[in-house]
């Protein structure tokens, strides 16, 4: 079940970051995103039997951008979810709430299929974040070792482009 649960976390946070700006001024209303995301949380598992599993987990994570002070830089977020896997088939998902450090939010909807395919919704956002649209690549830099049972942690490497609104 880690496995899982590590793959879907992952996957959530594919372009969860793509919702903040260190930015002092308005950022472009549309150009490209390079930032490394990093995160740590816990789980609860259900261990039902070797084809059965479940869990639940929340995790905190951060956000800087390269270059430094670019967009999405310096944002923190947090996301909720559940994943199972029965009989093989895996299933899960995800919400996640990012802030920039102007106050800003933005709020996004992860659902992993049991096909193994994401969705990713943009179902909210504020401030500069209303009515934005995301896209991109993310590179995972983990797995890291878990530091105490019942927690994970990672980072990954995402690029993209995004379109204020």
């Amino acid at each position: 079940m880690g496995q899982t649960l590590e793959f879907f976390c992952f996957i959530a946070l594919l372009g969860l970051a793509s919702g903040g700006s260190a930015l002092a001024a308005d950022p472009p209303k549309e150009d490209s995103y390079d930032h490394t995301a990093c995160w740590s949380g816990a789980n609860n598992v259900i261990a039902f039997s070797k084809t059965h599993t479940a869990s639940s987990f929340e995790m905190t994570g951060t956000t800087r951008s390269n270059p430094p002070e670019g967009m999405f830089d310096k944002n923190t977020f947090r996301c909720v979810g559940m994943n199972a896997s029965l009989d093989g088939k895996f299933t899960g998902s995800t919400v996640c709430e990012t802030v920039d450090v102007d106050g800003d939010k933005r709020l996004a909807y992860f659902s992993l299929a049991s096909d193994g395919s994401l969705t990713r919704e943009n179902v909210s956002g504020t401030g500069k974040y209303e009515g934005m649209k995301a896209s991109g690549t993310v590179h995972p830099l983990g797995p890291f070792p878990v530091v105490k049972a019942g927690t994970f942690q990672d980072c990954n490497h995402q690029t993209g482009t995004y379109k204020l609104k």
